[in-house]
């Protein structure tokens, strides 16, 4: 008689990575519903029971605040950045990071959109505000990261690859809100403008 192995039972969960999975779950409800999402909503995208939301979160509240905390992490587009081979033209190289920020400022601004736009302004405390240069930091380290992927042509550029990386965040950062959304370059056309200008070549009908 053929004898069969147990099953192996998966590995439980730690906390933090159950937070991190309903938190993942509940993200794109958020960005759909805002603070009007519930929680069983969530329980179902998550694929577990209601009371386990609870086990880990303390209430609705806390958890739409981890929602808003991981929009605004910084941490995956770094690692986007961080893929991009430096052995691509400097063109391609930018247009993929440009993408990547783009893509991460739309996910955070949806977010916390929905959010404000449903009536969530939880008072927070002491305990809870951002460390001092949170902000100032995440932006430090973007324009490092995009300093790296122009630095292999340095020797090729008129400024510094800082100096580059720090007007390549203003122009991508710097938006005049929905309704110039059609006039708004595309990634490609914000990277060919930083490389070679707003005018036509001399003799060019473009």
């Amino acid at each position: 008689m053929t004898q069969t192995s147990p099953r192996r039972r998966a590995p439980a969960m730690s906390t933090e990575q159950r937070r991190a999975m309903i938190v993942a779950a509940a993200l794109p409800l958020v960005a759909e519903h805002g603070a009007a999402v519930t929680t069983s909503q969530v329980a179902r995208a998550a694929g577990i029971g209601e009371g386990t939301i609870f086990r880990v979160f303390a209430d609705k509240d806390e958890l739409l605040d981890a929602c808003t905390a991981e929009a605004m992490n910084p941490d995956h587009v770094m690692r986007e950045l961080a893929s991009i081979p430096l052995d691509d033209p400097l063109a391609t190289r930018l247009t993929r990071a440009a993408e990547a920020l783009r893509a991460h400022l739309e996910r955070m601004g949806t977010v916390i959109g929905a959010l404000h736009a449903s009536g969530h302004r939880r008072e927070r405390t002491s305990s809870d505000q951002p460390a001092p240069g949170g902000r100032e930091a995440a932006m430090k380290a973007t324009c490092e990261a995009v300093a790296e992927l122009i630095e292999p042509d340095r020797a090729a550029l008129r400024l510094e690859p800082e100096k580059i990386a720090s007007v390549f965040l203003g122009m991508l950062f710097t938006r005049s809100g929905p309704a110039s959304r059609e006039a708004e370059a595309s990634p490609e056309e914000l990277v060919d403008i930083l490389l070679r200008g707003a005018l036509a070549a001399p003799g060019s009908t473009a």
